[in-house]
């Protein structure tokens, strides 16, 4: 309370209407893979392709920067997620994610022989762009015996190194010095052999040092890399620093399948990990992807036998999908990307209680293998999406269901759904801790969450033809009486009615004889 210690007009702002609380994003997607370059076992946000390009790419052709490393499919999906309506999403590259060359070499042969090595030029830095190399003869006139005239050229770039040796006598260009001191795009290494300088010289002619591995799979890596730490803010579990995410994806951990890298157990151990990571947390979905190659009939076996997963945080599609590659030739790639991008893409045009389904994903030349009703019919009911393609309705994810056996947690906008009203409430009644636990406190968050959830039930998330069908909210005496109170505990209970999709739609058509007129 103010004090008032003299005569005169006092204000006071009073704060007693409605606390707002405001829905928290829901279409926020995190990676983890292989990438070229980039931050490692660090969270990154990106907003956009171009920014993932800028951030994991590294640079060829004249500072072109190529996102993708051989065998890997972290860029593949992060293309697909923002091609189907992603926005954002987080980054987190494994490991060295993707081991590539650095340096190309180039060994000059002699001009006593070919088969002797005269200077190794290596190219500097870690651009993969090749580089012209042109022996020619010296310049001027009476040049020294053994002197020659070396150019680099690189794109626009040029450089001319005039009357160069392999000797260091007073007066004479040495080209290991010179050319190691100034280029910025050679190193020379002298070979070892002997004989005079002429014929050390290297022998006169064009030359290219190409350029380096583009980057590949490493050579080993654990699912424990892929699991990750909280702690040490590595792989999956290094996640939890990226509060606002929503789902995860680890498109590589099939191409870390494919390369050997990793067992059918190790995918099975990983995939767990990420499950019971997203529901240690509570608030995101993890986006799984089936084994490549299977068909229909193992897939079934896959995830009934091998795995059996139950999980309401989970979901799992099928089959893999085609897309079109860097060079333009199609390649099979897994479909979390893509399908969290449709995630995306529902929540900001319909959403998060519309279902993910009958959508179509962009960007999919096919599926891998065509599903027919019949193996869908064996498929839907263990929670395995499937992804169709629809004669002039192109390729759409046809199913909306968790890897839950519960239910009540059957679908995925369901389960969705309340991760949004958990954690908007969670963030919007911050307010509240420390304050006064009683009637007053309890009437204050009943208008709030009621506030809330009523304007959730007016977006047609709630079934109900009134508020009081479609939700209730808690909070009195009954709930919190003297001994929860002298525990610091206020309690308070919601109930919703979420809308659930119509998954079977059933006309019953039957035959009437029609009246005359």
């Amino acid at each position: 309370m103010a004090e008032y210690l003299s005569p005169g007009v006092y204000i006071e702002e009073v704060n007693s209407g409605p606390r707002p609380i405001e829905g928290v994003g829901t279409a926020m997607a995190a990676f983890v893979g292989f990438a070229p370059a980039g931050p490692v076992n660090q969270p990154t946000l990106v907003t956009n392709w171009s920014q993932y390009v800028d951030a994991f790419g590294i640079a060829e052709n004249g500072g072109r920067k190529n996102p993708h490393v051989k065998g890997a499919y972290l860029s593949h999906a992060v293309y697909g997620y923002f091609l189907n309506g992603g926005g954002r999403c987080y980054i987190t590259r494994v490991g060295d994610g993707g081991r590539a060359s650095k340096t190309a070499s180039l060994q000059l042969p002699s001009r006593s022989s070919r088969a002797i090595a005269s200077l190794t030029l290596q190219t500097k830095g870690d651009d993969s762009t090749a580089i012209d190399v042109e022996v020619n003869p010296p310049s001027g006139e009476a040049p020294p015996d053994g002197t020659f005239t070396l150019r680099f050229r690189k794109g626009t770039i040029e450089e001319k190194f005039e009357n160069v040796s392999l000797g260091r006598a007073k007066g004479v260009k040495n080209v290991v010095e010179t050319v190691n001191q100034t280029s910025q795009l050679v190193m020379v290494l002298e070979s070892t052999s002997t004989g005079s300088l002429l014929d050390r010289s290297p022998e006169l002619g064009t030359y290219v040092l190409t350029a380096p591995e583009s980057a590949a799979l490493p050579l080993a890596i654990q699912p424990s890399a892929l699991k990750g730490d909280a702690a040490a803010r590595t792989g999956i579990e290094g996640l939890e620093v990226a509060d606002d995410a929503t789902m995860v994806c680890c498109p590589d951990l099939m191409s870390a399948f494919e390369a050997g890298l990793i067992d059918r157990d190790g995918v099975k151990a990983v995939q767990t990990g990420m499950i019971a990571h997203c529901e240690r947390l509570g608030d995101r979905m993890a986006i799984i992807d089936p084994l490549p190659g299977l068909s229909p009939q193992e897939v079934k076996q896959w995830r009934e036998k091998d795995t059996n997963y139950d999980s309401k945080h989970a979901a799992l599609y099928y089959p893999w999908i085609k897309v079109a590659g860097p060079d333009g030739r199609p390649i099979t790639i897994p479909p979390s990307g893509h399908m969290a991008g449709v995630y995306a893409r529902s929540d900001n045009e319909r959403g998060v209680h519309k279902a993910p389904a009958n959508e179509v994903l962009r960007g999919a030349l096919e599926a891998a293998s065509q599903v027919t009703k019949g193996e869908q019919d064996l498929l839907n009911p263990i929670g395995v999406n499937c992804i169709r393609s629809f004669t002039g309705r192109g390729i759409r994810a046809w199913g909306a269901r968790t890897l839950s056996s519960d239910p009540a947690w059957r679908y995925i906008n369901v389960r969705r759904l309340f991760n949004y009203v958990e954690k908007s409430i969670e963030r919007g009644t911050q307010w509240v801790v420390f304050e006064p636990n009683d009637a007053d406190l309890w009437a204050r968050v009943r208008r709030d969450v009621g506030a809330f959830l009523t304007g959730v039930w007016r977006s047609g998330a709630l079934f109900g033809l009134s508020p009081e069908q479609a939700f209730f909210v808690k909070c009195d005496e009954e709930l919190n009486p003297q001994d929860v109170r002298d525990r610091g505990q206020l309690v308070i209970e919601i109930g919703m009615a979420p809308v659930k999709p119509a998954e079977f739609v059933i006309f019953r058509l039957s035959q009437f004889a029609g009246g005359g007129a």
